[in-house]
């Protein structure tokens, strides 16, 4: 397998954090390309669809998106003409134990960290990060 030490996490955090001023982007990103190093529902994107988003079959805005690792989830909220908000909140047994407001560089840092960790035990997550990566 790889160690956390043979995974770039300068690069996959820089990676992660190239696409998060449009979540409508990042949920693609975390959905589609990070699919294989994601175990499902780990990434929850949430949408306000409107009557014409129902009419023509679009998914709708996104709203949130929360990424749920053991005892932590990552939320992204956007805010109108600025950076998502980036929340780190912190749970044990389910129960929320604390939420904080972060960088979107910090909350980057720590997904990749979370995802750096999945693919140390899966050579098929190590291989799409590598996708990811370029590598």
């Amino acid at each position: 397998m790889t160690d956390e030490s043979d995974i770039d996490l300068d690069s996959l955090a820089a990676s992660l954090r190239a696409d998060t001023r449009d979540l409508e982007t990042y949920a693609n990103v975390l959905t589609a390309n990070l699919g294989d190093v994601l175990p499902p529902g780990v990434v929850e994107v949430d949408r306000k669809r409107s009557l014409a988003d129902r009419l023509a079959g679009r998914e709708g805005a996104v709203t949130s998106i929360r990424v749920h690792f053991e005892g932590q989830v990552l939320e992204l909220e956007p805010v109108p003409g600025r950076a998502p908000r980036a929340r780190v909140v912190s749970e044990v047994g389910g129960v929320v134990i604390s939420r904080r407001d972060v960088s979107i560089d910090a909350w980057a840092a720590l997904l990749a960290r979370n995802v750096a960790q999945l693919a140390e035990h899966s050579e098929a997550a190590r291989l799409a990060l590598a996708r990811l990566l370029g590598m």
